[in-house]
């Protein structure tokens, strides 16, 4: 995060900028790009003519206008990199007069960002209208250095081209994490070539007919009918590879997720060897929470008390690792179905062996020894706040989904927290009453306007404290969520919210400023292009000045 004081005032935006810049001020005048209007920035540098091109491209799509580059002209757009302590890393300046747009900062990322900014300053649409943008003097910075999303692609599979269709939604707010929930009990979604039955078993299940409803429905006792069909897919590593790159190109980490020691199943249907009991199964399916009707008559645990599970997960993680270039490797670590170790010879050996007290303990025993292993791969391990169970790792990393409770925990134990709590910021939970809602989870509505609220920095928490709050997290899990149009409804408007949150100052922001600049921009890009969403917000123009 940044703590850079004294930067500004708040004005009323008069922009359609999402997130709310940190500074901006507003004048009078116009600078109009036409075909008269060049880029111009150092002609060595790769990245920066990458933007140009970047620039170029959107701008050609929305006016028809091939900008050139670098050549002389009376109206410029230029971007360079500069050293000012006061923008930090992903900060930018923005200054826009007749003659010229101006965009400096100290990295690519910040001249990324600073582009996000002028896009939104332009139509969202082509209707040959003047390229118009407002002269103004922006200064921006990101509140936290931690701003992502967590898509679960196991319950339901989502294309490479869907998967990029999301990371340019969020190159477009400003965020910077892509964490890919790759494996699940019900699907396994990565190529390892030195386990191949991962994907050939483990990426496809026999989904039923109507399971979705059985699932989410406890009293359902029907027996469910019709014809299992087969589901699934799975990334190969090249495919995997090009989603790191093309994120990284708009500033994206992508952090991948692979299950341990619990959610396991579709692993432990290929290799069943690697976990207690050894049964013989399918790949769990979407019939009940987490795949399953009776947990003990099917594995979803590695066993914890046989030393090849963890060579077996060293290896998958050693491709996965080539794959990433990511700092953190993200382990799961959350519901872990203990009563399999409870019942496990080799489990309760391991237990007596190392000394430990409980099951517990022994799920401790298994996160350290992943992250030693990480560790010796200069990686950081990262998982949900079960990993608090039996002791903390020492250097791993929390991604707090059980409320706040987790992460103040590890903040005060002096480690690293990521904030996701389920509420507000589980997107797979309804927006509003639930009759008026697609079909899911009715535990919590996380409405637009409480995310927006939401706020990092825990309450109990010290200065010192909140220094080790990296930032926030929303997470979108797609057991009720099978199509791409119902992904984007469940996203959007919520993902600007979030990261309005996560970017602008306190002091800066205004929820009904907010829901204007969704109107007046955001809300008719989507349309336009598309891109369904949640219309709560939406002032609809299609009856505008008709008689």
């Amino acid at each position: 995060m940044y703590f850079i004081l004294g930067m500004s005032f708040h004005a009323k935006s008069q922009t359609n900028i999402i997130p709310q810049p940190v500074s901006i001020t507003l004048n009078d005048d116009f600078f109009v790009i036409d075909n008269n209007t060049t880029i111009k920035y150092p002609a060595s540098n790769e990245e920066l003519k990458a933007l140009g091109d970047y620039l170029s491209n959107h701008i050609q799509h929305v006016s028809g206008y091939k900008l050139s580059s670098n050549k002389k002209a009376n109206k410029i757009i230029s971007f360079s990199l500069v050293k000012a302590n006061d923008l930090g890393d992903e900060g930018y300046r923005l200054n826009v007069t007749p003659l010229e747009i101006s965009l400096k900062a100290n990295t690519k990322a910040g001249l990324f960002y600073g582009l996000q900014s002028l896009i939104q300053c332009l139509p969202a649409i082509r209707t040959n209208e003047p390229l118009q943008v407002s002269s103004m003097d922006i200064v921006d910075y990101p509140r936290f250095s931690w701003r992502g999303m967590m898509l679960d692609v196991s319950r339901h599979f989502y294309s490479v081209d869907a998967i990029k269709e999301f990371i340019d939604l969020l190159a477009l707010y400003k965020m910077n994490v892509f964490h890919w929930h790759l494996t699940d009990n019900e699907g396994w979604r990565l190529e390892i070539k030195k386990y191949p039955k991962l994907t050939s078993i483990g990426a496809w299940r026999n989904e039923i007919p109507g399971s979705i409803i059985y699932k989410l429905d406890s009293t359902y006792k029907v027996p469910l009918t019709g014809k299992p069909y087969r589901y699934g897919g799975f990334y190969t590593q090249e495919q995997a590879k090009e989603v790191v790159a093309y994120a990284k190109s708009k500033n994206i980490t992508v952090i991948p997720e692979i299950e341990m020691p619990g959610h396991s199943g579709a692993a432990l249907t290929a290799y069943p060897q690697f976990s207690c009991f050894q049964h013989q199964q399918e790949t769990p399916n979407s019939t009940l929470w987490n795949g399953v009707v009776d947990p003990m008559k099917i594995n979803l645990n590695y066993c914890a008390g046989n030393d090849s599970a963890f060579l077996f997960l060293e290896d998958v993680l050693m491709e996965v690792m080539k794959i990433f270039p990511s700092e953190y490797i993200h382990i799961g670590g959350d519901e872990v179905e203990k009563t399999y170790w409870e019942n496990c010879p080799k489990c309760q050996q391991r237990i007596k062996d190392e000394g430990l007290n409980d099951e517990k303990e022994l799920q401790s025993y298994f996160i350290h020894r992943m992250e030693k292993f990480l560790l010796a791969h200069n990686k950081k391990l990262l998982g949900w706040d079960e990993i608090l169970e039996g002791g903390l790792a020492p250097s791993a990393t929390v991604m707090s989904w059980r409320g706040e409770k987790g992460g103040i925990a590890a903040a005060k134990a002096g480690q690293q927290v990521i904030m996701s709590p389920s509420n507000p910021l589980y997107f797979n939970r309804l927006q509003g009453e639930q009759a008026s809602e697609p079909f899911g989870p009715n535990f919590t509505i996380n409405s637009l306007d409480k995310v927006y609220n939401y706020n990092p920095y825990a309450e109990g928490l010290s200065m010192q404290e909140r220094t080790f709050v990296l930032g926030g997290q929303f997470a979108i899990w797609t057991e009720f969520i099978s199509s791409i149009s119902h992904l984007e409804y469940m996203l959007l408007p919520r993902m600007p919210a979030i990261a309005e949150a996560l970017w602008t100052p306190l002091e800066n922001k205004d929820f009904h400023d907010f829901v204007e600049r969704l109107n007046n921009w955001h809300f008719i890009s989507w349309e336009q292009k598309g891109i369904n969403f949640h219309k709560e917000n939406y002032t609809s123009r299609a009856h505008e000045g008709s008689r």
